[in-house]
């Protein structure tokens, strides 16, 4: 059997610890920040306020268009649905922001928003179906819109 050299004498005996025979393991050292790992960064809100902006800006383009284009009812409806979309927006980003503090996986409270929304046009008659659809979507070409201008 070998024998094994004896350990030199380390003052800084509080970052090392002795293991078994001979092996020297560096201490973990405990967390530094816990409250940091808590609160979301700082970039992070700020891509949700310009992205929760950026659907805004959209949203209210495209209702002024619709209602000059088409009427007041139509707009109604298509603003409808974009308060849906960023209602389902807001969700999302809320859900995903708890991702790192615990939870495995994204809520799916915000699926709700679009199936109350086909709810809700299929019982009021003054709110139609698809303008509301496709304000609902309209949080898509304003994330193209910050994908580009990120760029």
């Amino acid at each position: 059997m070998l024998a094994t050299p004896p350990l030199p004498h380390n003052d800084s005996a509080s970052t090392e610890a002795v293991h078994g025979e001979g092996e020297v393991l560096p201490e973990v050292a405990a967390d530094p920040a816990p409250e940091a790992a808590e609160a979301p960064p700082d970039d992070y809100l700020r891509l949700q306020r310009r992205l929760l902006l950026a659907t805004l800006i959209v949203s209210a383009i495209a209702v002024l268009i619709t209602a000059l284009a088409f009427n007041l009812h139509i707009a109604g409806s298509l603003l409808v649905g974009a308060l849906g979309g960023l209602l389902y927006l807001r969700l999302l980003a809320r859900s995903v922001g708890k991702l790192g503090n615990g939870a495995k996986k994204v809520g799916k409270t915000q699926l709700l928003v679009p199936v109350v929304l086909v709810l809700a046009s299929a019982r009021l008659p003054e709110l139609e179906l698809l303008p509301a659809l496709l304000g609902f979507l309209l949080y898509k070409p304003a994330l193209i819109l910050q994908v580009l201008l990120d760029s």
